[in-house]
């Protein structure tokens, strides 16, 4: 069977831009997926006692977009739901971001006091302010509630997260969650805020198998069908002269030709609790004690009722071959080697890289759905 489009991947970047292409277009798209399942990283499933749980990770749909959020809106109805975090600090469970609401839980009134005061003349209210920014200052109030929170919040988190220390990262990696200078305790501010009603997979189930231009072959690995020449692309041997849409690994795709780009890996322990709750939120990190990063309850996200609930505990690590890459990892010197492999792709016209992974680059879910969207009208229409 012929196609004019390929697809590496069936996440958000692969799936959102086969759609726009076979529904647009009315052009028929092949899906090529190396796991068992759609959806990505997003991928869900709903438990027998009907909790969805999200298998990597907590997935929390925000945007400022409302072109991304109308355009996902086809294919979900959303549970409203406004993401609030909190951090296990000095035995309390305070919010996070780090907020006026944890200054007033973790000192004395009269400290809490100054402490805010202070904040707000030298910064102004409302403001939200980089962990790294915050340590700069002059005043050494501040500078002393600024080592405390990097001490507290960011420094043993970041150690875990990435294996090393905050200063060593692109400072845009600590800046995602800033200081903010208000009572306003929500993790995403962003106007558009939800959980799909029916779990992340039920919307590309509905982008992509109810659309008969759409072919998927899952648990197949992309190196089995494709290959990069200098010549240009070969599917099954053949040369391909369609466009080739790839969002796996940039330096996998080109056989690691610089050498490999490193990413971040997790590890989930899932236990089944014959209790109502777990914790307070969705949602609880552990910055400072033991060696996961956060715990999340996924019964927070679609509130359904049953006297059982399902956490899990999360290990971020260095990933190897043959784990699921999560993370790039943010500095400048793997993003000089990036910069290598992206000049090499540039040089063949019919490959288009979205998404994480082949970007290089800490994408939002929002932020890929966007830019697939771009994409398309930009380079595919």
């Amino acid at each position: 069977m012929n196609f004019d489009f390929i697809v590496i991947g069936a996440g958000f970047a692969g799936s959102v831009i086969a759609e726009r292409i076979a529904t647009r277009l009315d052009e028929r798209v092949l899906i090529i997926e190396r796991r068992d399942h759609i959806g990505g990283n997003a991928y869900d499933f709903r438990t027998e006692e009907g909790i969805i749980v999200h298998k990597y990770g907590p997935h929390i749909f925000h945007t400022k977009y409302k072109e991304v959020w109308q355009y996902l809106s086809r294919f979900t109805e959303w549970i409203p739901y406004i993401h609030r975090v909190l951090a296990y600090i000095d035995g309390k469970k305070v919010p996070l971001p780090f907020n006026f609401n944890s200054i007033d839980m973790l000192f004395s009134r009269k400290v809490a006091t100054k402490f805010k005061d202070k904040l707000v003349e030298n910064f102004g209210y409302g403001r939200k302010v980089p962990i790294l920014e915050l340590r700069k200052t002059g005043d050494p109030d501040l500078r002393s509630l600024a080592d405390f929170i990097y001490e507290k919040v960011f420094l043993n988190y970041t150690i875990k997260q990435w294996g090393v220390k905050p200063e060593e990262l692109d400072p845009s990696v600590t800046a995602r969650v800033p200081v903010s200078i208000s009572y306003d305790d929500r993790y995403f501010n962003d106007p558009f805020q939800g959980i799909p009603k029916e779990g992340y997979t039920k919307i590309f189930e509905r982008m992509l198998e109810s659309n008969e231009n759409i072919c998927i072959e899952l648990n197949v690995d992309c190196k089995e069908v494709l290959e990069i020449t200098e010549e240009g692309i070969l599917f099954d041997g053949k040369p391909f002269k369609g466009t080739l849409i790839y969002t796996g690994p940039i330096d996998y795709l080109f056989d690691y030709r610089f050498g490999r780009l490193p990413y971040r890996t997790l590890d989930f322990e899932f236990e089944k609790l014959e209790q109502e709750y777990y914790q307070e939120r969705a949602v609880v990190n552990y910055p400072n004690d033991f060696d996961y990063t956060r715990i999340t309850e996924y019964k927070h996200f679609n509130g359904v009722k049953v006297e059982k609930t399902i956490i899990a505990k999360e290990f971020p690590r260095e990933c190897s071959q043959g784990d699921e890459p999560y993370y790039p990892f943010p500095n400048r010197k793997f993003k000089e080697i990036y910069k290598r492999y992206e000049l090499l792709a540039n040089k063949i016209e019919n490959l288009i890289l979205i998404g994480r992974l082949a970007d290089y680059r800490y994408y939002n879910m929002d932020d890929v759905v966007k830019k697939s969207l771009d994409v398309f009208e930009r380079r595919v229409i």
